[in-house]
């Protein structure tokens, strides 16, 4: 597996990582753990050194998961966890306040068998908590060898700025694929700028660009897709569109929709490194052979350019949770 480094900041991963939260949360009812374990431990064995994971994913249960499964393997892997969402009456709420984010450290660290965080997210911003409040406690945590490298998820780049400033980010997560490109309007050009790794969630569209997602699928009622507005039957159908550009660079070459969709995020920066999330062993087995994929620019441009001329249905988020997200 080809590695890459997350901006400047001299962390080195493998090229794709793998996003676990599904795995018990977001999609259905938590899979069976052993399973999990062995799909885990398969990417192991695939190279793979990155791996994904937050508190509020469960609640902790995925980090329990995460925790056991990479107990053999804590020198070799990279592991990134978030703190700054918690449940309250059955809703989560973001809450970054300095006491939060150190109770939630010990409790991540226990959770995942280690004496030190590789990657510290800040979940999502805490408006009520100045940034560079947060980036303060995160710099205490750092000297006192609790964690190593910190970053952010869907933050704003007014933010980044004034995180980076305390203390200089490793990386950003938000979500980034061909089925969202708003990173590129201001994220990525600020990234490069500042030298901040770029980690993109959802990377295939939250299964969208697999092109297994028809009008037709029915969401288990635990799955998060059944309240997001490009997931209604009428949203599917009508962003078929994007499906059929992926298709006509797939199989002339003999791929998968989702090994093009990975491999032009890939390209796009050699600091860009997705995680993609799955609960199966052939699909971990796909998405890690995008990394083999290599599209010439002819395939970068024509993907470009018939991509720019197709207006996506449908919102991202419904309003309360996009009202989470670039703060």
């Amino acid at each position: 597996m080809q590695m890459r480094e997350l901006g400047t900041s001299g962390l080195k991963v493998t090229a794709i990582g793998l996003g676990c939260m599904g795995m018990s949360y977001g999609y259905g009812p938590a899979a069976d753990k052993k399973e999990m374990i062995s799909v885990i431990h398969a990417a192991i064995d695939r190279g793979v050194t990155f791996f994904d994971t937050a508190e509020i994913y469960g609640p902790f249960i995925n980090e329990e998961l995460v925790g056991e499964a990479l107990a053999p393997f804590k020198d070799k892997v990279v592991l990134a966890t978030k703190f700054g969402i918690r449940m309250v009456d059955g809703k989560q709420v973001q809450d970054s306040r300095p006491q939060c984010i150190r109770q939630s450290v010990e409790g991540s660290l226990k959770r995942l068998g280690v004496e030190a965080i590789d990657l510290y997210y800040q979940h999502r911003v805490d408006p009520k908590v100045p940034i560079e409040e947060v980036a303060g406690v995160v710099k205490d945590l750092i000297q006192d060898g609790k964690v190593k490298h910190w970053g952010l998820s869907e933050a704003g780049v007014k933010t980044i700025r004034r995180a980076h400033t305390v203390h200089p980010l490793t990386a950003v997560q938000s979500e980034y694929s061909l089925w969202w490109r708003r990173p590129e309007e201001e994220l990525l050009p600020v990234l490069e700028e500042l030298g901040i790794g770029f980690v993109p969630f959802s990377p295939l569209g939250k299964g969208y660009l697999t092109g297994k997602v028809s009008a037709d699928t029915a969401f288990d009622e635990n799955d998060t897709r059944r309240i997001l507005p490009r997931f209604t039957a009428e949203a599917i159908q009508a962003n078929q569109a994007l499906i059929r550009v992926l298709q006509q660079v797939s199989e002339p070459r003999n791929v998968s929709l989702a090994q093009v969709a990975l491999a032009w995020l890939l390209a796009r920066k050699p600091w860009i490194v997705p995680i993609p999330g799955t609960r199966k062993l052939h699909r971990l087995e796909e998405n890690l052979g995008a990394a083999q994929v290599e599209l010439t620019p002819e395939d970068l441009l024509a993907i470009n350019s018939a991509t720019s001329r197709i207006t996506l249905t449908g919102d991202r988020y419904p309003e309360e949770l996009e009202r989470r997200t670039g703060l």
